[in-house]
């Protein structure tokens, strides 16, 4: 019982996926057989790390369940949110993960996720597999690049505008993630995010 329910889990998060590339070129079954053969499923409890400051990025992952948050620490030791990404959406180091280099900064699981995960050689080899993956991959990076580089809250603006702002570019995360994230995110207190709740 158990098994059949992890792998019908497993059809319908492929299906997410597949229709997920779909939006950027096309591939017959075959093609997307393949890239299914070198899917691997992972789960990640709240708080672990999908990549880290220090570490070459050798993984791209695509959002099935959860949000991942990029962080890192500034000079003075603060740890700083610096984007939220969640379903349907790649996640990973893209600059680091094709430049073979160490990253600066984190990918951490908000929430617990579930992730559909590549490693760098598999998805190398879907590279010289697939006539037109390159094509399609590109403009896949394109959306991650935008995801990561969403405008972040404007420093100048007073808090209360900052986190109505967060609201209105991400309506469906308030809730699911925890206000230390959130107040790292918008540059306040965690203190000062729970008045600012409390008075909207």
């Amino acid at each position: 019982m158990i098994k059949s329910f992890f792998l019908i889990y497993y059809l319908a998060a492929m299906e997410e996926f597949k229709q997920y590339i779909l939006q950027f070129g096309n591939l017959n079954e075959q093609q997307f057989s393949f890239i299914q053969s070198k899917a691997e499923m992972i789960n990640l409890k709240k708080d672990e790390y999908f990549s880290e400051a220090g570490w070459i990025p050798k993984r791209v992952s695509f959002i099935v369940d959860g949000i991942i948050r990029g962080c890192y620490y500034n000079n003075k030791g603060e740890e700083i949110t610096r984007c939220f990404i969640d379903e349907n959406n790649l996640s990973f180091d893209y600059i680091n993960f094709e430049a073979a280099t160490a990253s600066s900064e984190y990918l951490q699981a908000a929430t617990d996720c579930r992730l559909i995960v590549f490693s760098k050689d598999d998805w190398e080899e879907i590279s010289h597999t697939i006539v037109n993956w390159d094509n399609i991959k590109n403009k896949m990076l394109q959306k991650c690049m935008y995801q990561k580089s969403r405008k972040g809250p404007v420093i100048s603006q007073d808090a209360t505008t900052r986190y109505l702002e967060f609201l209105k570019n991400f309506p469906s995360l308030a809730n699911r993630i925890p206000l230390a994230y959130i107040a790292s995110y918008l540059g306040v207190t965690q203190q000062s995010l729970s008045r600012i709740r409390k008075n909207i």
